[in-house]
């Protein structure tokens, strides 16, 4: 019978480590790689034109959707544009996470049916280099998940053109507040 010496003890549990060790790397990086797939904007691209204005260049994730990070009262959120949307919409555990206290409730139609949303007024709206302040939206106690929809009360301040899969934001002039 042939005895292992605790140099193939120790050399066996090395090759194994070593394996794990792999594996986790291969699982973070392809982690990393989906999240990148579903919101490439985690830090938008910001240019400047000519004329001194800040630009955000947003890519579009494998959905054709434009998802960014970005900041509400300075907390970061991640937003999900939505040119259908009248105000931002913020989901009530966002909301409550960011200490925001709801306000008046108002009816509003959504995609759903008709709903209860709650007025709040957000201090700043920050994408990029787009900072907006004052700007109107509703705590919206039926959505689900983390994502924040940036409704019309902060794109009609910036003027959009898409060209391929790329959204170009610039803020208006005297939008700035």
């Amino acid at each position: 019978m042939k005895q292992v010496g605790p140099n193939k003890k120790i050399s066996k549990m090395m090759v194994s480590l070593a394996w794990v060790g792999f594996l986790a790397m291969l699982v973070i990086g392809f982690d990393r790689y989906l999240g990148q797939q579903a919101n490439p904007n985690e830090s938008p691209e910001v240019t400047y034109a000519s004329d001194g204005a800040a630009e955000v260049k947003l890519a579009q994730n494998k959905q054709g959707h434009y998802i960014a990070n970005g900041q509400l009262n300075d907390h970061w959120v991640t937003f999900v544009l939505d040119t259908g949307a009248t105000n931002i919409s913020i989901p009530a555990k966002v909301a409550q996470r960011m200490g925001l206290t709801k306000g008046n409730p108002e009816r509003t139609r959504t995609a759903n049916g008709d709903i209860v949303v709650y007025r709040v007024i957000l201090g700043s709206v920050t994408l990029g280099a787009i900072k907006l302040n004052n700007v109107k939206a509703h705590i919206n106690p039926h959505m689900s998940g983390e994502a924040v929809l940036l409704g019309m009360s902060f794109l009609k301040h910036v003027e959009m053109a898409q060209k391929d899969k790329q959204l170009t934001l610039r803020l208006k002039p005297r939008a700035s507040q």
